[in-house]
């Protein structure tokens, strides 16, 4: 072919490297102006992704609502979680079953952790949801109260009760994988849903275009010692084989109409089998060191900070710290005593005490909890 020929039929050259068609809907960009972007790529450092769905699944009461409750709230409060960082913005919690385990839930999580004046952007939903069918009409309700660029993550609780469908039926679970991704793309969001593991126990329940849409997928068991354990299985632009071990401890929330005690649980970090041995030979705590401790952790989800002294050698390089004196006032704050001298006695007491089991440790004006 003659080298001022074109390759291609009359009409159908290729445009110049500037050029654009009019009214073109896909536009190209050569690699040389690919600008990459820096804003962050995770929600929570190393677990959610900033944008794209998350499955996080596991057998029937393994813990994994409460772990994801849990997880989703750091971002709302702006909290670090468990030395990961996190990105903090609105979140969404739609509870499509449990309605009532859902408000005990987070009226543990108030009690144990937050003050009466805080107010995080952590909004719940309790519906029955046919997702693929009114995702629209969900998209439309969530934007008219959120602004949708505030949005960090939509929790789905459970996959099985806002299919509309089957699991196991291919085109079922594309449409709800879409109506998903719709979300998504609507929020600019995480995606996070919560589903039940197969008979088998080995994977995520139903159709596998599920598994192969997502861009995280998170597991979550029980082991012998009934630890809550959460492992990354794998991750579409990151590491994998990330692990938390966590308990749930219970948590007096009032009482019912008929003056029967009401309960729910927390989630905390789980401590090894040595420090559980301990902890099961150790005589009950007192009722002020229980408040105490109570409150340190308080203190140290809502003020802890890396002190200057740390890594000193009388201190862990990373720990989480407070002053001892904010630790004091948030116990006479919440009513470890009293009278003004009783508060005084009472905290010195409960200090001692958990200082003397090594549940906490201090240096020089830092408490923290090892």
């Amino acid at each position: 072919m003659p080298r001022n020929e074109s390759a291609f039929p009359p009409g159908d050259e290729p445009l110049p490297a500037n050029g654009q068609a009019p009214h073109s809907k896909f536009h190209l960009v050569r690699s040389k102006n690919v600008k990459l972007g820096t804003s962050p790529n995770y929600l929570i450092h190393g677990w959610i992704p900033r944008e794209g769905l998350i499955l996080i699944w596991g057998p029937p009461k393994c813990g994994k609502s409460f772990w994801t409750f849990d997880l989703l709230m750091h971002p709302a409060l702006g909290w670090e979680y468990r030395c990961c960082r996190v990105e903090r913005g609105t979140v969404v919690y739609i509870a499509c079953e449990g309605e009532r385990g859902l408000a005990g839930r987070n009226a543990a999580f108030w009690q144990s952790r937050l003050s009466e004046d805080a107010d995080p952007p952590f909004y719940l939903l309790t519906t029955r949801l046919d997702l693929p069918g009114q995702v629209e009409q969900l998209v439309l309700d969530i934007a008219s109260q959120i602004p949708p660029a505030a949005m960090a993550a939509i929790v789905l609780d459970t996959l099985n009760r806002s299919i509309g469908g089957s699991e196991s039926k291919d085109e079922d679970m594309s449409a709800y994988v879409a109506a998903a991704d719709q979300l998504r793309e609507r929020f600019k969001c995480a995606v996070v849903i919560v589903h039940h593991c197969g008979i088998d126990a080995t994977r995520p329940r139903g159709h596998t275009s599920l598994t192969g849409a997502v861009d995280a997928q998170i597991a979550v068991k029980r082991d012998a010692s009934d630890r809550i354990i959460a492992t990354v299985e794998w991750m579409k632009d990151g590491p994998e084989g990330g692990m938390f071990a966590s308990r749930l401890e219970v948590v007096d929330i009032g009482t019912d109409d008929n003056g029967m005690p009401m309960t729910s649980c927390i989630v905390v970090p789980a401590n090894d089998e040595a420090d559980k041995a301990t902890a099961r030979k150790r005589p009950p705590l007192p009722d002020g060191a229980k408040i105490a401790l109570a409150q340190l952790r308080k203190a140290l989800d809502v003020e802890g900070v890396v002190p200057p002294l740390a890594g000193n050698g009388h201190m862990p390089t990373a720990i989480h710290a407070v002053a001892y004196e904010l630790w004091r006032r948030y116990c006479y704050t919440a009513g470890i005593a009293d009278s003004q001298e009783a508060k005084q006695k009472a905290f010195a007491r409960a200090a001692d005490r958990l200082k003397a089991e090594e549940i906490v440790q201090q240096w020089d004006m830092w408490v923290w909890i090892p």
